[in-house]
């Protein structure tokens, strides 16, 4: 068959802002790949993309997009047609521009703009512009099984083309997002891309009295709870269902946290307290070496006084026994001759007396001298011994100040954070968990109310499953692409109608391990897209996968382990295969083959400065240090 006439092509993405570099990557026919290195803007990329094609704001915040204030995509239809969208980085309106433009136009070009709103009454709206080049303006989807129908919005089909990370891994069907209000839409919107027929035939069920007018007012109540409740659990976590493995790994780290941090702050209040022993002996030891110079200056200077009157008395003696043996002679204390000096009477001149009472008082002064020499010299051994031992308590004293300083308290204060970061998280999962069962609750009895409903009409609209035929067709393309991938365990593949899903080789897909439920997931959205182009069915003609080669690189067991395998090169051999009405985009952390490598349109992000392409963004080096910038495409 010919190439269907509709659809649409990716060439170019872009960020734009004040003084900052152009941040881009462009796109081409058939395959593209984006591999690297984690962080740097791999799967940003695919969020940004899905920003631009109505995505709700805020996109991701991460810290090289600061200081841009502008995305542009540009993109062309099949039948050659180019045009360029651009948008503010915090969400809004669109601006239409004609042309694949490199960079936003000037005030001089005036641009269409277009609602981020999908409205049926209003055409000029990015969801009625993209559905148009699509071949899909105008359809209908039903609601419910009273035959209620929606406008289709792009937003319908774009989870079918733009497979996250996230959603590539989660454990349902590719055609739920996790709200089971929204699965008859969604089922129907997979339908009208299979059959190209939609459900703008069907007529609504005529409504019952009061009653019925009460539930639909229920339901509406009940749909705003859920759309604010599920708003607030995408802010707090983007895999609602795995949660409780989340909460059981933070509640396994913070108990292993909790032994760290006990063990550590007893390291902590051990060191902290032979610190302040040491501290307080080494102010009392100086205290003391100071207390014992002080007294050996005083004692020294008490013993040179010592000496001093010793000195003195010696004279006094001395002098005293030269008077003995000088004869007679006039006294020199009382002046009287030697005729009239009486040995016998009383004189204050007795020079013997004199003389006795100084030796006396030597003798004495001796004594104290030698008491005061015996503890000025265990005075000079008690200061020597300070003088040993305080080097070697500053030195204990360093170091443990240093192991406390740099060691223990930074680890501490580690600790202390991660675990506070833990238990913050404990609380936000919590809380998601909590919002979870809320929503849960919400739906059970959101459709035991519908059920209610749709069985008390009584022209209650039958729901519309897939034909036969068309879901063995489709289930058989999905077969092929599996049996040229190699898949391993592979065989029949049906599309079971109750879980929406496909079964291969009589399991489940849901039932395997998540590395090959992102390899099915993939199989299922190019499957797909393989049978819209093969029947001539409408289908935007792009498929974008995030780390659909999981197994490769994080499989949960032996059983969905793939790197004893060549899936991954019969996977891009199949991909670089298609015809040019088909793009796809695949977003990997692996490396692909060789022959894929050297490829125009695949991209290596590096994460290195000195190496190729960094990332999305150039790199910038941090303060003080100068970098080299990556190089862009």
């Amino acid at each position: 068959m010919t190439a269907p006439a509709s659809g649409l092509r990716l060439r170019r993405l872009a960020f734009f802002g004040p003084n900052k570099p152009a941040a881009f990557v462009t796109f081409g026919p058939g395959l593209n790949v984006l591999y690297g290195a984690s962080d740097t803007g791999k799967s940003f990329v695919v969020e940004a993309i899905d920003f631009m094609m109505g995505g709700k704001p805020p996109l991701r915040e991460i810290p090289e997009r600061v200081g841009y204030d502008r995305v542009l995509l540009a993109l062309e239809t099949m039948q050659g047609e180019a045009y360029t969208i651009v948008r503010s980085i915090d969400g809004g309106s669109f601006q239409l521009y004609e042309g694949l433009l490199d960079a936003p136009p000037g005030d001089e070009v005036q641009p269409k703009v277009l609602s981020e709103q999908h409205s049926e009454k209003n055409e000029t709206n990015l969801s009625t512009f993209l559905l148009g080049h699509c071949g899909l303006a105008g359809k209908r989807v039903r609601r419910n099984a009273r035959g209620e129908t929606n406008s289709l919005s792009f937003r319908n089909i774009a989870r079918l083309m733009i497979v996250t990370e996230t959603e590539i891994t989660q454990q349902r069907s590719p055609l739920s997002d996790g709200n089971v209000v929204a699965d008859t839409s969604n089922l129907s919107t997979f339908k009208l891309l299979l059959t190209g027929v939609d459900d703008s035939a069907l007529v609504t069920s005529a409504q019952r009295e009061p009653e019925e007018l009460s539930r639909d007012a229920q339901l509406q109540l009940l749909d705003q709870l859920l759309g604010d409740y599920r708003d607030r659990l995408k802010e707090l976590t983007k895999s609602p269902n795995e949660l409780e493995e989340q909460l059981q790994k933070i509640d396994a780290s913070l108990s292993q946290h909790a032994g760290q941090l006990c063990a550590t702050e007893a390291e902590f209040q051990q060191a902290a307290s032979r610190r302040r022993d040491l501290r307080k002996k080494l102010e009392e030891s100086k205290d003391r070496r100071n207390e014992v110079g002080a007294l050996l200056e005083r004692f020294s200077l008490l013993d040179r006084h010592y000496a001093s009157d010793i000195e003195r008395l010696r004279a006094i003696e001395e002098g005293g026994t030269l008077f003995g043996v000088l004869g007679s002679a006039t006294c020199p204390l009382c002046g009287a001759e030697p005729a009239h000096q009486r040995a016998s009477a009383d004189c204050d001149g007795n020079i013997d007396a004199v003389v006795e009472a100084s030796r006396k008082e030597i003798a004495k002064i001796e004594l104290l001298r030698s008491e005061l020499a015996v503890t000025i010299r265990d005075l000079t051994r008690e200061g020597a011994s300070f003088d040993r031992r305080m080097p070697a308590v500053v030195n204990e004293l360093k170091e443990i100040s240093d192991q406390v300083d740099q060691l223990i308290a930074p680890k501490l204060a580690r600790l202390r954070s991660s675990y506070s970061e833990f238990a913050d998280k404990r609380g936000e999962v919590r809380e998601a968990l909590s919002l979870l069962t809320t929503v849960h609750d919400i739906e059970r009895r959101r459709a035991d109310l519908e059920k209610g409903q749709d069985e008390g009409g009584a022209s209650a609209v039958a729901q519309g499953d897939i034909p036969t035929s068309v879901a063995e067709g489709f289930a058989q393309c999905v077969e092929t692409i599996l049996t040229t991938w190699h898949f391993p365990e592979g065989g029949r593949v049906f599309f079971d109608a109750k879980s929406r899903d496909l079964v291969i080789a009589g399991k489940q897909r849901i039932a395997r391990g998540k590395g090959l439920r992102a390899i099915t997931h993939a199989a299922f959205t190019l499957g797909l897209l393989a049978y819209c182009r093969t029947n001539g069915t409408p289908h935007p003609g792009f498929v974008i996968l995030d780390s659909p080669l999981l197994a490769y690189r994080e499989p949960d067991g032996v059983d969905d382990d793939l790197t004893g395998t060549d899936l991954k090169e019969q996977f891009y051999s199949y991909l670089q295969a298609l015809n040019g009405d088909r793009q796809v985009i695949v977003v990997e952390n692996t490396d692909p083959p060789p022959a894929i490598k050297v490829l125009e349109q695949v991209k290596m992000f590096s994460k290195n400065p000195h190496s190729g392409r960094y990332g999305l963004f150039q790199y910038v080096a941090p303060v003080g240090r100068v970098g080299v910038e990556g190089s862009l495409v």
